[in-house]
């Protein structure tokens, strides 16, 4: 009787393992198991704001008057049918220098959904925002994080690069801009004493609808620029290229 058992128990043993490499190669951002991303490099006295789910014109307008205040150039990846329903907004922020990404057409998990529909998403959308903003799209980051070998071959099939990150909080479900702030400025400064740049996110949108208030994440993005701006140098991602 124990021979079966031993061999479920080795069976379940080795399936919660394979889930549990899978998760980490699919979602951790720093996981280069499935493919090459872009996280950041080792110039520790660099930062590079980016900005997911936009645009939004509840909050994007307003975050590209405060970069333009000071002078910052940052990277948004957006969501390909937002784009489709604001391509003024999406247009503005190419126009005002800013590095325009590809975030996938719906925001899905990409690590789990169809080979087809996974370029459908991505082509879709970068197809849709050249055509906006009149430029090339040369940069993606998965929805969630989520990647499987395919993701990134497709995304490098299309001419992007895939692009993850090192500094990252809850933002979209924090209220206070000051817990943000916080939070990211510990991270980076981590990041800085191991000698790396740190590519920071927030959100300037909400991937289940537009007008989504991120009023703490803007706020939050000032708050680092003012922190940094006279020890570091801002850039957007195309500078780590």
């Amino acid at each position: 009787m124990s021979a079966p058992l031993t061999i479920s128990f080795g069976a379940a043993t080795a399936l919660g393992l394979a889930a549990g490499a899978f998760a980490y190669a699919s979602r951790w951002p720093s996981s280069q198991i499935f493919g090459r991303t872009l996280i950041a490099p080792a110039r520790p006295g660099e930062l590079a704001l980016t900005f997911d789910d936009g645009p939004n014109p509840a909050c994007t307008p307003r975050l590209l008057d405060v970069l333009a205040r000071h002078g910052v150039r940052a990277t948004f990846f957006f969501v390909g049918q937002f784009a489709q329903q604001e391509p003024a907004l999406a247009r503005s922020v190419a126009a005002a220098g800013h590095v325009v990404g590809n975030h996938s057409w719906s925001h899905p998990d990409l690590s789990r959904i169809a080979a087809h529909r996974i370029r459908d998403e991505l082509a879709q959308t970068k197809d849709t925002l050249e055509q906006i903003t009149g430029g090339p799209i040369r940069f993606f980051r998965p929805p969630f994080g989520a990647r499987r070998p395919y993701v990134l071959r497709a995304a490098r099939d299309l001419g992007m690069t895939p692009v993850m990150w090192n500094a990252m909080t809850s933002d979209w479900s924090e209220r206070y801009s000051d817990r943000i702030t916080a939070r990211l400025a510990k991270k980076i400064d981590r990041n800085q004493r191991r000698g790396f740049a740190s590519n920071i996110v927030l959100h300037d949108g909400g991937h289940l609808a537009l007008n989504t208030d991120r009023g703490p994440s803007i706020t939050a993005a000032e708050k680092l620029v003012a922190r940094y701006t006279s020890t570091h140098r801002f850039v957007a991602v195309d500078a780590w290229v």
